[in-house]
């Protein structure tokens, strides 16, 4: 049996020792506590045995006449069978099993044996195969969950971030990804380090946000014994559990500026010198920062250094809200549909035309996040087959924000608050319009190359069936 797991042949057990009484009282053992035992008289009837039927488990005496257990082992191991090999030796033998244990072994027993002891490391050895395969399994679907292929994103733009993510994500490239809370700025961080060779480990994440400043250091680069009052041991900090893997830096703008001189000098030596200790630990992490504040804002008001932005900026993604992402929507629609009639065991299969029209004209000022809430309410308070539109908030139902991004009464700026309510209108038009762009000038009031320009302007996506009407 070659590589992979070893499934159902798990429980099938290869017996091989030249000693009469002890292949009988193994198969009597082995019976009784469920598994289907097979004895052989040495090593080469092993082998012969072994290329017509797969094994999950092989126990072999190490001292035979011919062929020992040890070339056995030797032979099993150069071929690539996926089984777990048990040597078996007499009393004074331990130096040998070990160096067998060092050349493939899963473990050994000493003769004379007890059957609870044989069993014991049977099921051992079972209980490890079965967390193999979970281990295998659980990868396999992050694997999967976080491909480029399974964000969704099908307008022009996210086409264009996959692109560049896809070429930047097997380096270890610093990645700072930049938007407004809810346009999944995690989840293309787990996609970069998922599709990088540092994937087969967790990626770590952290909130800088949610952590008090007085832990954040602590939390970051770790503390020795005794570092100050309540650290009664030592700990390791984020940057440590992160080695050889990805860590998430979230909300990095929150960092205070004490931190942020720390932080670059991580970047810069690729050491870290937990709170407290005398000597730096050498660190080997691949970085991904997010923020939803404008970074270049933070860096001229002095609130984020900028010899520090730079250094994370290597490459910049700015993820775009969702009011700029129409052509996602529908699809978005779908997956958390489904994704909620599964977990609500409900059968819905689509949203009714006007629940459609209002969720395409409303801007999710809170955006992917929002659309994800909103449809859960909505499925939990539908009936029928179609989730229709009462089951909605009540501002998506109105088919327009209470909170226009760059819109809210706390702006008083005239040029933010016009432009915002510019683009509302625009989209809007070219939703009623299906695209037309000479249908919605004639809306909106407004000449052709003015709505060309402002389309170009507020980088309005137009409804793919209706790019005509010039």
């Amino acid at each position: 049996m070659s590589g992979g797991s070893i499934g159902e042949a798990m429980d099938q057990v290869l017996v091989v020792d030249d000693e009469e009484n002890i292949r009988h009282l193994l198969l009597v053992i082995l019976k009784k506590a469920g598994f289907e035992a097979t004895a052989v008289t040495g090593g080469q009837e092993a082998l012969n045995i072994l290329e017509k039927r797969d094994f999950g488990i092989v126990l072999s005496d190490i001292r035979m006449p011919g062929m020992d257990g040890r070339e056995l082992l030797r032979r099993i191991v150069a071929s690539g069978r996926r089984c777990y090999t048990i040597m078996m030796s007499a009393y004074g033998g331990d130096e040998v099993a070990l160096e067998c244990m060092k050349e493939g072994a899963y473990d050994y027993f000493n003769k004379p044996f007890k059957s609870d002891e044989v069993v014991l490391l049977l099921r051992k050895a079972l209980e490890r195969e079965r967390l193999s395969v979970e281990n295998e399994r659980l990868r396999g679907e992050l694997a999967e969950r976080f491909s480029f292929d399974n964000i969704i994103g099908r307008s022009d733009e996210m086409e264009r971030i996959f692109e560049t993510v896809r070429k930047i994500a097997p380096h270890k490239t610093t990645v700072m990804l930049t938007g407004e809370s809810g346009t999944g700025k995690e989840l293309l961080a787990r996609a970069i380090h998922r599709n990088s060779p540092r994937g087969r480990r967790e990626m770590v994440a952290v909130n800088c946000g949610a952590i008090p400043e007085n832990l954040l250091e602590s939390e970051l680069f770790g503390h020795e014994k005794g570092a100050f009052t309540g650290a009664v041991k030592a700990k390791k900090g984020l940057f440590q559990t992160a080695s050889s893997s990805t860590l998430f830096l979230d909300e990095v703008g929150e960092l205070p500026l004490s931190l942020q001189v720390k932080l670059l000098r991580v970047l810069e030596t690729e050491e870290v010198r937990p709170v407290g200790a005398t000597t730096p630990t050498q660190t080997d992490v691949r970085l991904v920062c997010a923020t939803s504040r404008n970074m270049e804002d933070e860096v001229r008001g002095g609130r984020f250094r900028e010899d520090l932005y730079y250094r994370l900026n290597v490459l910049h993604v700015r993820v775009p809200p969702l009011r700029r992402r129409g052509p996602d929507i529908p699809p978005l629609v779908d997956h958390f549909l489904e994704r909620f009639s599964r977990k609500f065991s409900r059968n819905l299969a689509s949203l009714t035309a006007p629940a459609m029209e209002a969720v395409l004209a409303y801007d999710w000022p809170g955006n992917i996040r929002e659309l994800e809430n909103a449809l859960e309410r909505a499925v939990l308070l539908s009936e029928g087959t179609e989730v229709g539109l009462d089951g909605f908030p009540p501002e998506v139902r109105r088919g327009r924000s209470l909170r226009v991004h760059g819109d809210d009464d706390d702006d008083l700026s005239i040029k933010r608050r016009t432009a915002a309510l510019e683009a509302r209108l625009i989209r809007r038009a070219l939703e009623q319009t299906g695209g037309n762009r000479t249908q919605a000038c004639k809306l909106l009031q407004i000449s052709h190359r003015a709505l060309l320009y402002k389309i170009k302007d507020y980088r309005i996506e137009i409804p793919p069936h209706g790019r005509g009407g010039s």
